[in-house]
């Protein structure tokens, strides 16, 4: 099974994912994939394979993605070798966008994982990161965070400890063997 990772800005994401891994360390049922990103190593965030476009693009054309999509001014792809993962029975978690959450499912046996807090704790993780002015944490806010309609989504709401939450997506996780 696939488990799109998806929530809103702000949400622990990669947080709680990178705290699950390191629970489930071990477990061979588990893959957590490394997504292929248009932007240096050095930039922040999770751990991914850095890509020029060209590159990227070479390898969209190769097809060696599986799913792909652009956002915030950057190309994201999820490697082609998941497929052999998902053939053998493995859960296979990737962060994902909701913008290619409907691809997935018409493609792959897919469960959504929603990771999510109230407004005002993701207001204040997104301020606390520096990164982003007032206007465009607003924006980013002001996004839809649903997932399409008719998808097997679990939602963990992230508005404790990251222990707790990671708790949750284990959890989550696990429910999917």
């Amino acid at each position: 099974m696939l488990v799109a990772v998806v929530g809103p800005s702000g949400a622990g994401k990669d947080t709680l994912m990178g705290l699950a891994r390191a629970r489930l360390a071990g477990d061979a049922r588990f893959r957590f994939v490394r997504r292929a990103i248009t932007r240096p190593a050095e930039a922040g965030g999770e751990e991914h394979r850095a890509l020029e476009v060209s590159a990227f693009e070479a390898e969209r054309e190769a097809g060696r993605f599986a799913l792909w999509w652009g956002a915030h001014g950057l190309f994201y792809g999820i490697p082609r070798d998941i497929e052999a993962d998902l053939a053998a029975r493995r859960v296979v978690v990737a962060n994902l966008s909701r913008g290619v959450l409907a691809e997935a499912a018409a493609r792959y046996r897919l469960r959504v994982l929603m990771v999510t807090a109230p407004m005002p704790v993701l207001a204040a993780r997104l301020a606390a990161r520096g990164r982003e002015s007032a206007e465009d944490i607003a924006r980013r806010l002001a996004r839809e965070a649903a997932a399409p309609a008719g998808l097997d989504v679990v939602t963990v709401m992230n508005d404790a400890t990251a222990e707790e939450g990671a708790a949750q997506v284990e959890a989550a996780l696990r429910a999917c063997l």
